[in-house]
């Protein structure tokens, strides 16, 4: 039996069980990992909620690491003892281990740790799609990035410095713009008391920019698309402030000939060789120290409706983990 949390309605924190389940058999396919870190994310907030609909009762949780106790047949990229980290549908790793389809769960080298690990996958993996997989970006290139001061964003402003691409960023606060620039970003712009399109278009000599990454939504999509160059494109990545309304094609010719996408993570990472190619990119970047990790809270297995509350209430900063 392994401790698990699970919701059988959907609703508040208050929902969320903890229970002791059974692991299961091991299959054709899959493994059996015991954790050592597990990630809280916004997705798990909306699963919880019901906003992403799910077949209840169901266990939480999309990210974790820790150790790979047994593989099953047909299984050859890991092995018994080894450390690994995933970010990967079915939810479930709000537990102390699990068996778990084994394609999308990746070898964690020796100096990643199982902490920073289950603290970065599903972010750092967002950023490298969006950096080398959504549309492409070359060195030298210059990309807005809204929310750059959140847990991806964060990310973003290492990642682009490291390859070269200038990242004018955006941000809610003086302070948090402050932290953009700190961990990379060109500039930041306080969305607040700046108009961004008017700077930004001050800042590329009235060109704009070939890429915007949207994770706001609603509120920034239309100045998103003012920012950008002719043929440019917009990656809406995110709805934090509320889903982008229907627009008329038409628009995007209007401005440019303008293209437009809404990637998931899970889809990048379906293929099996693609998304172990992408962790081995993401942890390359952690080994060099070109990226690092800021986890600013960390919970007991037993605390995670107090740490659901919490960051339902923007009172984290960085990533959240699980202990056990």
């Amino acid at each position: 039996m392994v401790k698990t949390v699970i919701i059988e309605e959907t609703g508040g924190p208050e929902v969320l069980k903890i229970v002791d389940r059974e692991i299961g058999e091991l299959g054709p396919g899959e493994i059996r990992i015991r954790h050592e870190a597990i990630g809280l994310n916004f997705i798990d907030c909306y699963h919880r909620s019901g906003l992403y609909p799910m077949k209840l009762p169901v266990a939480l949780g999309m990210e974790a690491a820790g150790v790979v106790e047994a593989v099953g047949e047909g299984v050859s990229h890991l092995k018994s003892g080894d450390r690994a980290a995933y970010a990967s549908n079915p939810p479930g790793a709000y537990c102390e281990a699990r068996v778990m389809p084994a394609a999308q769960v990746c070898p964690l080298p020796d100096g990643v740790s199982f902490e920073d690990a289950a603290s970065i996958m599903l972010q750092g993996l967002t950023v490298q799609s969006l950096f080398h997989r959504t549309t492409p970006i070359a060195k030298g290139d210059t990309v807005l990035f809204h929310a750059a001061a959140g847990g991806v964003g964060l990310i973003a402003c290492q990642w682009a410095k490291s390859e070269g691409i200038r990242l004018i960023a955006t941000a809610g606060s003086d302070e948090k713009c402050r932290l953009a620039e700190a961990h990379g970003a060109d500039v930041c712009i306080n969305y607040r008391t700046e108009d961004f399109v008017s700077r930004v278009k001050e800042l590329t000599g009235g060109k704009g920019v070939p890429v915007v990454m949207d994770s706001v939504g609603k509120d920034t999509f239309d100045g998103s698309l003012d920012c950008l160059s002719p043929l440019g494109m917009m990656i809406s990545f995110g709805n934090a402030s509320g889903p982008v309304p229907p627009f008329s094609l038409g628009v995007l010719a209007q401005k440019g000939s303008l293209k437009i996408t809404r990637p998931t993570l899970f889809a990048h990472i379906a293929d099996h060789a693609v998304c172990q190619e992408m962790a081995r990119n993401l942890f390359a970047k952690l080994e060099s120290g070109a990226v690092k990790t800021n986890i600013g809270q960390r919970y007991k297995l037993d605390d995670v409706a107090e740490a659901h509350r919490a960051l339902e209430a923007r009172e984290t900063t960085g990533s959240t983990i699980f202990t056990l």
